[in-house]
């Protein structure tokens, strides 16, 4: 019945199963676990008519052009430009780090004078690794450098990632930065914004194609099966020759014969309140008290005009238990080498079955944005030759 499948039905799953669909005229199968398309980025209305981010805020934004204007055939957009504070010390201040919070942080002649320093020597509108200020030779920039480290960087991530301070890898540091400029938005790509109507209905139109067919509430784990001696793959019982395309868990594929590769999660509170908006920006994230990392209020991200209600949802981190309470989803893959070593002998394992495709953050073991892997669909679509 179906020429080729794939297993997920978030970017990485739909992207390719509308390619394989339109282009090569496949008959393709999406095997999805969930009740539900569109994958992390899944939105739905809750009880008060406000467009909610199931799993937590996904906001679109990209350089490519190329995967923007992909998108756009499926979704207009309405340019939301993303700005985050961060609660320190009492106070909103902007982040990442910038000119406007080093004026918010410290007093007037010294925010000055620091401003004056970091221009002159890195110039307007670059960002700075952490881990470069904090090791430069100038003790005005190192004090800039600690207090982000101190203030914004550390607690947040200790929270994160479950870890101690010298447990943290330096390289993780060095990916924070310093941005010296007044723009206040977290990220300066050319193209962003959220779907006018969603990403669920973004999802509908990109699936809607008379060659695809979704199963919803179906484990492709219990369907697929491989044998690494014989180097074939079954589906439903019997040899399976046509492309398959997995986004899953690399390990549950594989039944997790050389153990479960660890990821962290998130547990998501969402409250309602009877007021117009909860907070003055989209997200704010909270380092240094609270047990929850950050705080993000809908309305702001969605431009939703709802009077007199508002949902926020706030994010608590925690260490992904496979077997654990329902909603206990991988989120993000820990990079240490124990854990990139199993990664590479489940793949390893895979080496000869040629028409399955690893696919996406978890079948690849890595984090991607989301325009990164609409991108890294649309690429391998073209190297599949089908």
């Amino acid at each position: 019945m179906f020429d080729c499948i794939v297993v997920g039905a978030g970017f990485a799953g739909a992207v390719i199963a509308r390619e394989l669909a339109e282009k090569s005229n496949k008959r393709v199968l999406i095997i999805e676990k969930r009740n539900h398309i569109a994958g992390n980025m899944y939105d739905c209305f809750d009880s008060s008519g406000i467009l909610i981010h199931k799993y937590g805020p996904h906001i679109f934004h990209t350089y490519s052009k190329r995967v923007y204007e992909y998108l756009s055939d499926y979704t207009s957009w309405n340019n939301y430009q993303h700005e985050v504070a961060g609660s320190i010390d009492g106070k909103l201040v902007p982040i990442p780090f910038n000119l406007n919070t080093l004026k918010q942080v410290f007093d007037a002649e010294t925010a000055v004078r620091l401003k004056e320093i970091l221009v002159s020597k890195h110039g307007m509108e670059s960002r700075i690794p952490i881990l470069t200020l904090r090791q430069d030779e100038n003790p005005e920039i190192r004090k800039v450098a600690d207090y982000v480290y101190e203030k914004i960087f550390i607690n947040y991530t200790m929270k994160q990632w479950g870890l101690k301070p010298e447990e943290i890898d330096p390289q993780v540091t060095a990916r924070v930065p310093v941005h010296i400029s007044f723009d206040n938005r977290y990220f300066q790509d050319e193209y962003q914004g959220l779907p006018e109507e969603g990403y669920t209905r973004l999802f509908e139109r990109l699936l809607n194609h008379e060659n695809i067919t979704v199963r919803l509430n179906t484990n492709a784990c219990d369907l697929i099966k491989i044998d690494t001696v014989k180097k074939k793959l079954f589906f439903e019982g019997e040899v399976f020759n046509g492309p398959v395309v997995y986004t899953g868990a690399i390990d549950e594929l594989l039944e997790y014969r050389l153990g479960v590769l660890p990821y962290r999660s998130l547990d998501f509170k969402f409250e309602t309140y009877e007021m117009n908006y909860y907070q003055p920006k989209g997200t704010v994230n909270y380092p240094n008290d609270m047990l929850y990392t950050r705080i993000t209020e809908f309305k702001h991200l969605t431009g939703q005009r709802i009077e007199g209600k508002t949902t926020i949802v706030k994010e608590y981190p925690m260490e992904y238990n496979r077997t654990g309470s329902v909603g206990n989803i991988p989120f993000y893959p820990i990079f240490t080498q124990e854990n990139m070593k199993m990664y590479n002998d489940y793949k390893n394992m895979l080496e000869g079955i040629d028409n399955l495709f690893l696919l996406g953050r978890l079948a690849e073991y890595k984090y991607y944005n989301m325009d990164a892997i609409v991108e890294s669909a649309l690429n391998m679509y073209n190297r599949m030759n089908v």
